[in-house]
């Protein structure tokens, strides 16, 4: 176990460091400072790293057993990605769910398709190719899908008879279709039927099914499958003593399922379990002090739930302020979030989190190195991370409002990028964007981040995606 320690020092020049590796039980050390000088240059020049190369979600699943909504994003509306069918009884094609993966994002459609973006270097636009797209383009062959979840390189489907499909990178499993080979276009997880939602992590996905039990496949190092075991599957497997679940998320390398009660149990990597503990665990473990809970959203190593309320808790890694309580420092039991009320929705990404308030306008908190606040700076108001060693990104400790943004009826967040389906159909997305993930058709601006040595295209504001 690493030891934790966190300096509040005076402001600092902006540095970043590059994107850590993928470790689960990487407890990030770090410190905080005031961004008083804003950083290097101005917003067009912006110092950064960055979210969900997963999603995030991370940043995106499907977790409701509504209908099939995102878990990690929106996990309290429809049940299957962050959706509310907007538009649906328009006439034209118009997007009812989003999802965000680590340099992807994808949007269902009013007639059941899927149209992802981004990055696709393991297929998971799903389109046959592994071309790169700064715009939506169709997923081959899938008709009839009421959710759609990203994970890190694979995207799913839930589709309305209840079965799944996936396609991606599957090198730790995470299609569920016996196999260990990516699949450029969808391909049907075994075995799965009944399924009323679904949940993509960074390598593993899940299932809940109509009965309120859950099944998972992909990685398990850290025992995010919940089966009681650390060994990986290529097929869906029960998680161990679970039942009641209404909504599921995954994480980095952890998995949570709201209760029908309104509780919250959790299982993986020990971090962002809230059981007061660091310890892993490869079955469910109870969050603590949690109650009235009416949806939830896994970051990459923290979670955070919904209250009935309208407030938000949060738990797990701090460094960038993720859990957005006014510190940075980690919490393995839920801390509410400073100054936030009338949330209806809340998502995770990487090391940020957002939440959709009742009037529409959402909000964010955590790293802001690729401007995935939205406010429409990368200048803080705060230095987060390893300050004292001259490598701090910018972020916000608390909630900021996201700059023009209205109308938002569900949110997805990624490893650097944040996407918000609006009330008429259409998408924005803000954040990093050198691989087209904004779909806005280009992957060359509208500003430039700046990490170290290195740029990537990214905007501080939401973009239209083309053609949704």
């Amino acid at each position: 176990m690493r030891v934790v320690a966190f300096i509040f020092a005076a402001a600092l020049p902006l540095f970043a460091v590059g994107c850590p590796a993928l470790q689960a039980d990487d407890w990030r050390v770090g410190t905080l400072a005031d961004a008083t000088d804003g950083g290097p240059g101005d917003d067009a020049t912006i110092t950064s790293e960055g979210g969900s190369d997963i999603d995030g979600s991370l940043g995106g699943g499907d977790g409701n057993a509504t209908d099939g909504a995102d878990a990690g994003v929106e996990s309290g509306t429809d049940g299957g990605d962050s959706g509310t069918d907007a538009g649906a009884d328009s006439g034209s094609l118009t997007a009812l769910s989003v999802a965000a993966g680590n340099y992807h994002a994808c949007a269902r459609l009013s007639e059941g398709s899927v149209q992802c973006w981004g990055r696709n270097d393991y297929g998971q636009l799903g389109n046959g190719t592994t071309t790169d797209s700064s715009t939506p383009v169709a997923v081959s062959g899938l008709s009839g899908a009421t959710a759609v979840a990203a994970g890190a390189y694979h995207t799913c489907a839930l589709l309305s008879g209840g079965t799944v499909q996936c396609w991606g990178g599957n090198f730790n499993d995470q299609l569920g279709n016996g196999t260990a080979t990516n699949s450029l276009t969808p391909a049907a997880v075994s075995g799965l039927s009944g399924v009323a939602a679904i949940a993509a992590g960074a390598y593993h996905t899940c299932a809940l099914l109509s009965g309120g039990t859950v099944e998972c496949w992909g990685y398990n190092a850290y025992g995010e499958l919940g089966k009681g075991t650390t060994t990986s599957s290529t097929t869906p497997v029960a998680v161990t003593g679970l039942s009641g679940v209404t909504a599921i998320a995954d994480g980095g390398d952890h998995t949570c399922a709201l209760l029908s009660g309104g509780t919250v149990e959790c299982w993986g990597n020990g971090y962002a379990l809230g059981n007061g503990a660091t310890t892993d665990s490869s079955t469910p473990v109870a969050v603590l002090g949690l109650s009235g809970v009416t949806a939830i959203a896994a970051g990459y190593d923290h979670t955070c739930a919904l209250l009935s309320d309208g407030t938000v808790e949060c738990w797990g890694n701090n460094t960038f302020g993720e859990l957005g309580n006014g510190t940075a420092t980690n919490s393995l039991t839920p801390v509410v979030l400073s100054g936030l009320s009338g949330a209806t929705a809340v998502a995770a990404g990487w090391y940020q989190t957002c939440a959709r308030l009742s009037g529409g306008t959402v909000e964010c908190w955590g790293n802001n190195d690729y401007g995935e606040l939205g406010n429409g700076t990368s200048t803080g108001p705060q230095i987060c991370g390893d300050v004292d060693a001259g490598a701090g990104s910018p972020c916000s400790t608390t909630p900021v409002a996201v700059s023009s943004l209205t109308g938002a009826t569900a949110i997805a967040a990624g490893y650097g990028h944040i996407c918000a389906l609006l009330s008429g159909g259409t998408v924005e997305c803000w954040g990093r964007n050198d691989y087209g993930q904004l779909g806005d058709g280009t992957n060359t601006g509208p500003q430039t981040c700046v990490v170290v040595d290195s740029s990537y295209s990214c905007s501080t504001m939401p973009v239209a995606v083309t053609g949704i």
